[in-house]
């Protein structure tokens, strides 16, 4: 028993730091999960919305600490509580997402590693039963180091929690895992690879047959049969291969724009995903880079999924000299992670990600 104890004792920290680790590089991105959970068609708790960050940034933050806790021995009854109540909770809300396919991506390790509702409910059924190994073996969790050195080892970690969050929301993610990274090209992203997996789906055909309703289940071919049609239920039993970049588009006066601007050389793209939600100091920055960005000759366009009344608006209150085009909201807040942000396109590679905060770092030519 005491090296079962031991082994999951080390297994649960350890994953506990690392899930609470990749999203504590990406707070914002996981405030955006915790969005799609509060919505009205998932758990109904839309006064939560505005504190998602807040809460996004306490529930990372803990759960790094927590994986700290149990691996050094610290406040040993108090951190296997906390263990307990936190992997029940999300037990049931990887469930609860699962078996209604409310949220289809639960962000247990944000965009490093992306986990079907199935899968998630799987790793946290694991993860409970480890926590229960420990709970009730907790006679043999001995602690590590002095109770001081415990001490100072849980507050070094708080202190170093704060900076990593602090620098994230003031920049942007220290590593991005996302396919917008810097490097990737979008025209690429949005490729379907020869020979990738075809969704199969399953056609449930319902026919009058002697005056009785039959169901007959094929992969599309309409079924002989003498019977009436009555209707048809297709069911997706396996899913296709899905590219990494999707739902990307610029438009503008219902015309596409894609393939001219991710063709285009030299150009400067500024996100504000949604302007209702975006930080109004940031544009002051962006006026300045962007009139440096036109002056040197490069092409210069806005982004975002706010109406161009809206936007048209800001263009004349902040005296922008280029045009804002739409794309969708959620493909926006996964691209950057700043309200507004900045990118550098060449050819549809990106070349240059930045927070409003940076602006000033963008190099031009």
């Amino acid at each position: 028993m005491k090296v079962i104890v031991g082994v999951s004792r080390i297994f649960v920290g350890i994953l506990f730091l690392i899930s609470g680790l990749i999203k504590l590089n990406d707070p914002v991105g996981f405030s955006f999960k915790l969005k799609d959970y509060f919505a009205p068609d998932v758990l109904d708790l839309e006064f939560l919305v505005p504190y998602a960050l807040l809460i996004a940034i306490f529930v990372v933050i803990y759960e790094v600490l927590l994986g700290v806790m149990i691996i050094i021995g610290y406040a040993k009854r108090f951190t296997l509580w906390s263990l307990l109540l936190m992997i029940v909770f999300f037990t049931f809300l990887t469930f609860y997402s699962a078996y209604f396919n409310k949220v289809t991506d639960c962000g247990c390790f944000g965009d490093a590693l992306k986990l079907t509702p199935w899968e998630s409910f799987t790793k946290d059924v694991v993860l409970l039963v480890l926590i229960l190994i420990l709970f009730f073996g907790k006679r043999y969790l001995q602690p590590f180091f002095t109770n001081g050195t415990r001490s100072i080892i849980v507050f070094a970690s708080f202190v170093g929690c704060l900076g990593i969050t602090y620098y994230v929301l003031q920049h942007l993610p220290i590593i991005d895992f996302r396919p917008y990274k810097i490097g990737a090209n979008i025209q690429e992203g949005m490729t379907i690879p020869e020979g990738a997996p075809q969704p199969i789906f399953e056609y449930h055909w319902k026919f009058n047959i002697d005056g009785e309703e039959q169901v007959i289940t094929t992969n599309g071919d309409y079924p002989q049969v003498d019977g009436t049609f009555i209707g048809v239920e297709t069911e997706e039993i396996q899913e296709g291969y899905e590219p990494p970049v999707h739902d990307f588009s610029i438009e503008r006066n219902g015309e596409d724009f894609t393939t001219q601007f991710l063709d285009e050389k030299d150009l400067i793209v500024i996100v504000v995903y949604n302007l209702a939600n975006s930080e109004k100091e940031g544009f002051a920055a962006i006026r300045k880079v962007t009139d440096e960005a036109l002056a040197k000759g490069y092409k210069v366009i806005g982004m975002s999924a706010s109406s161009p009344e809206v936007m048209g608006e800001v263009v004349k209150e902040y005296q922008l000299n280029f045009d804002f085009y739409f794309c969708d909201e959620t493909t926006l807040k996964t691209i950057v992670r700043s309200n507004p942000g900045i990118l550098e396109l060449q050819k549809g590679t990106i070349v240059q990600k930045l927070h409003f905060n940076d602006a000033e770092d963008l190099k031009l030519k």
